[in-house]
This record gives C-alpha cells, structure tokens and sequence, in this order.
C-alpha cells in the first residue's frame, strides 16, 4: 500500500504548467515542521515536492500562494533521468489526488478574497442571510413555542 498524507505550508508559490496532453499540473514543496526539537532546542521541517494534476492543479495555482497551508493525499513515487550534464538523477516525489486548501484564500487589493461569491444585490457575502433571500432572520426566539423548560440535575446524566 502506497498513501501518504501531508499537511503543511507551500514554501513559494505553485509553478503551474501545461503538458503536451493539454494536462494541468502543479508543482510546490509542502515544509512541514517535524513533531520533536532537535539538540539545539529548534523545531526542523521536511521539504516535499508534491506535484497534482487536473482540476486540482488549476485550483492550486491559481489560488494559493507561499505560505498557504494545504493539505494533501496522495502516492509517493520516485523516478530517475538524464541531466544535461549526463549524470543520472533520481527524484522522490508525492503525487497528489486530493488537495484541501487550509488557510485563507489570497486576496485582491480590497481584501475581499479572491474566489468568495458576494451578493452584488445586498453587498453581504452569502453566508449572511438576508431578506431578499428568503430566509427568516426575525430576532423572535424560535423556542418560544417549544414546550416548557426540563430540570435535570447532575445526577441524571450518564457522565
């Protein structure tokens, strides 16, 4: 079995490129700080290359940057080739197939994250209800007719 999982902060932004098959890919290198101090008292990180395809890729590259926090399921791969020097080079890479954005989207210029859907009608982001919507935003208790209070005491519950 080949899985691993990663979470951690890109160390610059995405190189986004095309393949001749007209493929999407993403390349980056995830830092991720290690669980233990070393002997100077310091936290150290490992750097993992990690490439994604597809969809994800476009995504990647279009909305993180250096220092977003990703996280990312995939493969461990490695492969080898000839450099132009001639010398043989070996590369151990992760591959990604599922990616989920940890921080925030990067920003425009007017702080309003790039990929938010606003409601030009309102000028409220959709996750604040409003009236024009449709949803009930009245400031009545919505328990009032619910039935009368219960007491319990701590003895009557099981923990």
């Amino acid at each position: 079995m080949n899985r691993v999982i990663l979470v951690g902060r890109l160390t610059r932004d995405p190189e986004l490129r095309t393949l001749p098959t007209g493929n999407a890919v993403a390349t980056f290198t995830l830092a991720i700080n290690r669980n233990f101090r070393n002997k100077d008292g310091n936290i150290d990180a490992d750097f993992i290359n990690v490439s994604v395809f597809g969809r994800q890729a476009e995504n990647v590259g279009k909305y993180l940057s250096k220092g977003s926090q990703l996280g990312c399921e995939g493969r461990i791969q490695s492969r080898s080739y000839d450099a132009q020097d001639g010398s043989k080079r070996y590369v151990t890479e992760v591959i990604a197939e599922n990616v989920e954005f940890m921080s925030s989207p990067r920003k425009d210029d007017n702080s309003t994250p790039v990929n938010a859907y606003v409601d030009t009608t309102s000028s409220v982001y959709m996750d604040q209800p409003s009236p024009e919507m449709g949803v009930d935003i009245s400031t009545d208790d919505p328990f009032k007719n619910f039935g009368s209070e219960v007491a319990l005491s701590d003895d009557d519950l099981p923990f």
